[in-house]
């Protein structure tokens, strides 16, 4: 079902509304287009009383709901993951990046994958109880968990909320590891945490950096932490013993794969010893939410940009195949995998794959517990 909209709607474009933002709003996604589940399809329309492209719409204002999930484990037996399990804190994420393979994973909560994602976040109050409760399970086996798998944890609602500091607290006092990716220098307030947690074995970080350009950074994922403020946050956490490593992720061909070697070096120069690359990923509305951007917002390299990116996706902007879908195919795939090993060669890096401990798993003393006498 198609619905044209015949006036312009007050404030900022709804969740079903393809109605483009300006581009200087702060946010990743320049449109709300429809997420794919839904019945109906609007569209703006002028009715001759004034533009709805035209009106100097307010920036969109962040909002955030409890979301009153009753699990917080999500399980996984993707061949091309390295974990099992993952918690999410959050669904959906303020810092907007455009790339977000995330993104298409608010279009089941009935939004747009466009700028609802960054905006209509939900948050889950109850995940360190959850988790408490999950571990406390008869029968439960011990594995790391990966956090920052989906959406960020360290998004910007974390430092009030501190639903993932409350998580760590129940990991660390059960003796579980935990990986965690992210790109928010905020991590490092919880290095009295994972500290200790490195220490025995149970704890690495994963800063996720896609380029040192303030400005390009800013475009691309408007409200993660500087690029400055992730290296330092490497380099707080490797003196606070906790093994770092940078994701150079994504790489996107054409914008910011010249700054591979860069990235790896700086990050080197912060701390971290191991590293890890991503070649872009487009899944579902992703590719054509980035198309729309690169066109807002870098229109001269657009054109050049998807048609890297078509190199070495055999000739479409994605390819879920397992394997091939983290890394691409073709000679410009296999160029940039030559770069990153002979860079992390020369710097001494290595992979980022830590063998966490799943021994010292045990259940945490509670209150009412009968203390030995002896």
């Amino acid at each position: 079902m198609f619905v044209l909209y015949l006036f312009p709607s007050p404030g900022y474009p709804g969740p079903m509304d393809d109605i483009p933002l300006r581009t200087g709003a702060h946010r990743g996604a320049v449109s709300n287009a429809v997420g794919r589940f839904e019945a109906q399809e609007r569209e703006a329309f002028d009715d001759g009383w004034g533009s709805a492209w035209d009106e100097d719409l307010p920036p969109p204002r962040t909002t955030v709901q409890d979301d009153s999930t009753r699990s917080i484990l999500a399980r996984n037996d993707s061949p091309d993951l390295p974990f099992d399990r993952s918690i999410n804190p959050y669904r959906g994420c303020e810092h907007g990046c455009i790339y977000c393979f995330a993104r298409p994973t608010h279009a089941f909560l009935g939004l747009s994958p466009g700028l609802d994602f960054e905006t209509r976040l939900f948050a889950k109050p109850d995940a360190p109880a959850l988790l408490d409760k999950e571990l406390s399970r008869k029968g439960y086996v011990c594995r790391p968990i990966a956090i920052g798998t989906n959406t960020d944890p360290y998004q910007p609602v974390e430092r009030q909320r501190r639903i993932m500091r409350g998580v760590l607290e129940v990991l660390a006092a059960w003796k579980h590891p935990v990986a965690i990716t992210t790109k928010s220098g905020l991590v490092a307030r919880d290095a009295d945490i994972l500290g200790p947690m490195a220490a025995q074995g149970l704890a690495s970080v994963a800063l996720s950096v896609t380029t040192l350009d303030r400005d390009l950074a800013r475009s691309l994922e408007p409200r993660a932490s500087p690029p400055l403020a992730r290296l330092k946050a490497l380099r707080a956490l490797a003196d606070a013993g906790v093994p770092v490593a940078v994701m150079v992720a994504p790489v996107i061909p054409g914008l910011t794969d010249h700054e591979l070697e860069s990235i790896l070096e700086a990050a080197h120069d912060h701390g971290a010893r191991a590293a890890e690359f991503i070649v872009l990923r487009l899944p579902g509305e992703v590719a054509d939410l980035f198309a729309e951007w690169l066109e807002a917002r870098h229109p001269r390299r657009a054109g050049k940009v998807l048609s890297l990116v078509r190199q070495i996706r055999g000739g479409a902007l994605y390819d879920s195949r397992f394997g091939d879908r983290m890394s691409g195919q073709g000679p410009l795939a296999q160029v940039l995998a030559q770069r990153f090993a002979g860079a992390t060669r020369r710097l001494g890096m290595t992979p980022a794959r830590w063998t966490l401990r799943n021994d010292l798993f045990s259940r945490p003393p509670r209150a009412g517990d009968q203390m030995a006498l002896f």
